[in-house]
């Protein structure tokens, strides 16, 4: 009964229910995670906009706690892949093994599958595996399916892929390819926890076991509000705005202020546009708003952008990264 009345609900409905059920995720992943209600929040989003995201931080930010949490509270199969150089395609996406009938006196070939097969996939530190194995998640990640062999596969949605990636160990490790980044509707970078935080966290994981949680949200319910943030609508004006951002970070573009024209050596390509305008979306029904606004653009424009522009020799020289430059044309458009 319960399942059927879900069902029928209309978009105003499922948006009260959704801003409910937001209080009762994070509540529930704050019992186990101290402190990151940014990166949790940016996750929701990520997930109900059904894109990707890359988690970049330190080791000991609990970066893969996070993501396991998040996927337990959202009762959604877990899957975790640690890339190393050894790593091969097949480790992720399955393999086909001949099997033997000795009854039969038959072979076959049969499909094994990989990890890749779950709903939340945690690519973790995926920059030491090298680009011929990276290369195993793009078709994953853009179309929901895997090719094996001539076979191909659907993956089962929800489908999430959250990479992890430390910035500051270079030895051992390979530059994403720019195909690769551009899937990664978000950039989220980790941050130290506050001191209040810190205690908390060596409290909490010196004092016993890591608490149970309840799931919160069915894998059926995540799907009818990803499919509800696609109805949204989004005011002409503010896909306007998304993707005059976009473009303004494109040096050779007309609508590019100086700034990036000196600065910048390659720009956001339309996925960008495209992530800007979706996840502005979630973020307003997240807030249990039926319209997003320039707000919800800007808020999620430097997650957005800062690993789709490639900041030049003289943003360099002046010391001046991908993050300062979004910052500054952010702020630039608000004279739009």
């Amino acid at each position: 009964m319960e399942a059927g009345r879900k069902a029928e609900m209309g978009d105003v409905e499922l948006l009260e229910r959704l801003g409910v059920l937001r209080e009762r995720i994070e509540s529930e992943i704050g019992r186990r995670i101290v402190g990151q209600r940014g990166i949790i929040e940016r996750l929701l989003i990520t997930l109900l906009g059904d894109g990707h995201a890359l988690l970049v931080g330190v080791p000991g930010l609990a970066k893969t706690l996070i993501v396991s949490t998040l996927a337990e509270v959202l009762d959604l199969d877990f899957s975790r892949i640690q890339f190393t150089p050894d790593l091969m395609p097949s480790d992720i996406t399955g393999t086909e093994v001949l099997q033997e009938d000795h009854q039969a006196g038959t072979r076959r070939f049969e499909f094994v599958r990989g990890p890749i097969f779950a709903n939340v996939i945690l690519a973790d530190e995926i920059n030491r595996t090298p680009p011929k194995t990276q290369a195993a998640l793009l078709q994953a990640m853009q179309e929901g399916e895997v090719t094996v062999a001539t076979h191909t596969f659907r993956l089962e949605r929800p489908f999430f892929v959250l990479a992890t990636q430390n910035p500051i160990e270079q030895e051992g490790t390979y530059p994403l390819p720019e195909a690769q980044l551009d899937r990664f509707m978000f950039e989220l970078r980790i941050t130290y926890p506050s001191a209040s935080e810190e205690v908390k966290v060596a409290d909490m994981t010196s004092s016993g076991p890591m608490a149970s949680l309840d799931s919160v949200v069915s894998a059926d319910e995540l799907l009818s509000f990803q499919e509800l943030v696609r109805r949204i609508p989004a005011p002409p004006s503010v896909v306007e705005y998304a993707v005059r951002l976009a473009r303004s970070t494109r040096p050779a573009d007309e609508a590019a202020p100086d700034f990036v024209r000196r600065m910048v050596s390659w720009g956001a390509g339309p996925r960008a546009s495209q992530h800007m305008v979706l996840s502005a979306k979630a973020r307003a029904a997240l807030h249990g708003r039926p319209v997003p606004n320039f707000d919800d653009v800007r808020d999620v424009a430097p997650d957005v952008l800062r690993h789709r522009v490639v900041p030049g020799f003289e943003a360099e020289a002046e010391g001046r990264n991908a993050d300062d430059l979004v910052a500054e044309l952010i702020e630039h458009s608000r004279s739009w």
